[in-house]
């Protein structure tokens, strides 16, 4: 009987087939090679493993009860392996439930019980090969949004820099007097354009954090005095709602942390600068302290906190307000990037950030980073 493969690239396919036995490995390489499968062959476990680092398999068939290593321990090691792309795993058992069970929660794709059925065998492989190609796609298209959306930010963020250096040009009046209404227009423009930059910037800086190409400059770095620094860059804005800014750091304690300064002052900008764009009238309270975390433990936190009596966040935005793209209901709601920025830096620092807010009376954020004696 014919069970020619019809697709051509699963004709292609490099299939790791691993069983202690050679009459096993023997029959299953002649069932898929009459395929016009490409067959790579291993008698156990550990030879499994510098094989799939080697040669990149798009499946494995793995046989369960092996001496060294079991199919059970090569799964788990395949599966926990960071470095290893996805590949489906079929396990091949002479055993019942409980051993599939087992396999499964460990990692494989699917089960095949001695003694193989030639057609269950190759309907299995036909089906975990598709999955592989669908996977596939699936990353390689993530990859070219990821590239576009890296091209397009670099790309966008070039004249809009410069259009906003134009822009203060225009409104220092290097080009001539102008009237109060081109006075207005252009602040707006300024304004919008200003916007569109943070977006483009906030856009590409998500970008490197997930494509894992960011580079970072760890030093130490006194938080007090960081957080003076962006308090005093935002205060314009501060005076220009009439809104009350204090600032009240416990007095005399250490506040130094491993980061990497730049971040830091990103994320404090971001957090304030929410704080600042919500709240129409009140205050903006900040807080920084150092405290002992677990109480009775050797580990210190420096803690920073700011709180607004600003429009607040509802229950249901909460649940996804670190989330990318994912923005607010209310009317001001921005692109969803700036909170999921902020988390991407906090974790980097192997730190951790908390919200407490209620709808129209006020957030509160909680950023906790651990502290460098």
């Amino acid at each position: 009987m014919n069970y020619l493969l019809t697709n051509q690239s699963e004709q292609d396919e490099k299939i790791l087939v691993v069983d202690d036995s050679p009459d096993n490995l023997f029959l299953i390489q002649t069932i898929l090679e009459e395929q016009g499968l490409n067959v790579i062959l291993a008698q156990d476990g550990i030879a499994a493993l510098k094989l799939v680092k080697e040669k990149s398999p798009k499946l494995i068939l793995l046989d369960v009860m092996m001496p060294k290593m079991d199919g059970f321990e090569v799964t788990r090691q395949i599966r926990s392996n960071p470095n290893i792309p996805y590949i489906p795993i079929l396990l091949i058992t002479a055993y019942d439930q409980p051993s599939a069970v087992k396999g499964l929660d460990v990692g494989a794709d699917d089960f095949i019980r001695k003694p193989v059925d030639v057609d269950e065998l190759l309907a299995r492989v036909r089906s975990l090969l598709r999955l592989k190609q669908s996977v596939d796609e699936r990353e390689q298209m993530l990859r070219m949004r990821e590239d576009f959306v890296s091209r397009l930010t670099h790309d966008l963020r070039t004249p809009l820099v410069a259009a906003d250096r134009m822009l203060i040009l225009m409104q220092d009046g290097l080009f001539g007097e102008l009237s109060p209404e081109m006075k207005e227009a252009l602040v707006t423009m300024a304004r919008s354009n200003r916007n569109l930059l943070e977006l483009v910037n906030n856009m590409l800086e998500v970008y490197r954090y997930e494509a894992d190409s960011k580079i970072f400059n760890f030093t130490l770095v006194n938080l007090n005095v960081l957080v003076k620094e962006v308090i005093q860059e935002l205060n314009p804005l501060v005076q220009e709602k009439g809104l009350v800014l204090n600032y009240e750091p416990v007095e005399n304690l250490p506040y130094t942390v491993r980061g990497d300064r730049l971040e830091l002052h990103r994320l404090f900008t971001n957090l304030i600068g929410n704080a600042i764009k919500f709240t129409d009238q009140g205050y903006i309270k900040i807080g920084l302290d150092s405290v002992t975390f677990p109480e009775n433990s050797p580990y210190r936190w420096v803690v920073f906190t700011v709180e607004d009596t600003g429009i607040g966040i509802s229950e249901q935005d909460q649940k996804w307000l670190f989330n990318r793209f994912r923005t607010g209901t209310h009317r001001r709601a921005g692109s969803g990037l700036g909170l999921h920025l902020c988390r991407q830096i906090v974790e980097t620092h192997q730190g951790t950030i908390e919200v407490y807010s209620q709808l129209h009376q006020g957030s509160k954020f909680t950023v906790k980073l651990p502290q460098q004696n």
